[in-house]
């Protein structure tokens, strides 16, 4: 049973240093220049742990000419003093030749950029077009594959922290400060972030896709997303649209296009064609919009929206029916 322990605890370590989430998978180039000082640090740390593991095995039980060398002034001065100054000093210049490299990739960001604003317990993005025309979306970033992007970083609420792993490191959301953080995909993909400062309530549950896309298919997308919302398609979606508006939906959400205007929840203008629902607490589904009104309480406690178990069955149907629609 021990050997069959030892391989299963392996695999479960390793299957950690991959996936959508992982920063052991750069897919951007500030993620890219990160790689190399993580594996560094870590073989550093590995080889100092196992220097000092033998040195402790020696003193513990090695030969009495070993363990009185051990005990000279020597060991405390040169190994405890002068190679720890040494090697921090150097880890030290590494990140900070590091941290220059995406202070100088700043710089080259091209457009208007992206505000993304921390909220309870979601995120707010606001796109600018090259035409100058401000759109907002929610719980999802796309990016043009090739090109450095601004994003700017705030919050009005309390602290939380923007980290997209496979993209480039964390950054604070401050309330009354603006932080940029510059975002080069390498590639095109999908890829999960989350909030990584405990922010109360379900913090846990703050996360949100990024998505990498070519710049022609970006161009596209930013042009479709500006767009208002489309019409109902069938006789169930334009029911479905009548009883969001009749239940109070739009007091908290913008739909563009219609009375919707709210802007204390997430913008659902074209909320059915993003990866997730709730900030990546939910996949996109209309099973999903249907438990989400409902029982949204249970499956992201304390978040802001009320729960609307008061609908009939039909009524559930029309309205996710509805929501799914909005591409």
């Amino acid at each position: 049973m021990r050997r069959n322990l030892l391989p299963l605890a392996a695999a479960l370590s390793l299957s950690g240093c991959a996936g959508v989430q992982s920063a052991l998978s750069p897919s951007g180039a500030e993620a890219a220049e990160i790689d190399p000082l993580f594996w560094t640090v870590t073989g550093i740390s590995a080889a100092v742990t196992g220097l000092v593991t033998i040195l402790v095995a020696i003193a513990i039980f090695g030969p009495p000419a070993w363990r009185a060398r051990l005990a000279g002034g020597w060991i405390v001065w040169g190994g405890g003093i002068v190679f720890p100054v040494v090697v921090l000093s150097g880890l030290f210049v590494y990140g900070l030749i590091v941290l220059q490299a995406g202070a100088t990739r700043a710089g080259t960001a091209e457009g208007p950029g992206v505000t993304i604003t921390g909220k309870r317990w979601w995120w707010d993005v606001v796109y600018t077009t090259p035409d100058g025309r401000e759109f907002r979306s929610a719980n999802e970033l796309r990016l043009p594959v090739g090109r450095a992007v601004a994003i700017r970083l705030e919050s009005d609420n309390v602290i939380h922290s923007f980290w997209a792993p496979q993209l480039a490191g964390k950054l604070d959301m401050i309330p009354g400060r603006t932080n940029v953080l510059t975002l080069e995909a390498t590639e095109p993909g999908a890829s999960r972030g989350q909030c990584a400062e405990y922010c109360g309530g379900a913090h846990a549950l703050m996360s949100f896709w990024v998505v990498a896309l070519p710049q022609d298919q970006y161009d596209d997308w930013l042009e479709r997303e500006a767009a208002d919302a489309r019409e109902p398609q069938t006789a169930a979606q334009a029911r479905g649209r009548e009883l969001f508006l009749e239940n109070g939906c739009g007091a908290c959400h913008t739909i563009r296009g219609t009375g919707a205007e709210g802007v204390l929840g997430p913008d659902l203008t074209h909320v059915g064609g993003r990866l997730s629902l709730a900030a990546a607490a939910l996949p996109n589904s209309r099973a999903a919009f249907a438990a989400w009104l409902v029982e949204n309480d249970h499956i992201k406690p304390e978040n802001l929206m009320p729960e609307y178990g008061y609908l009939e069955p039909d009524e559930l149907d029309t309205l996710s029916a509805y929501l799914e629609s909005l591409e």
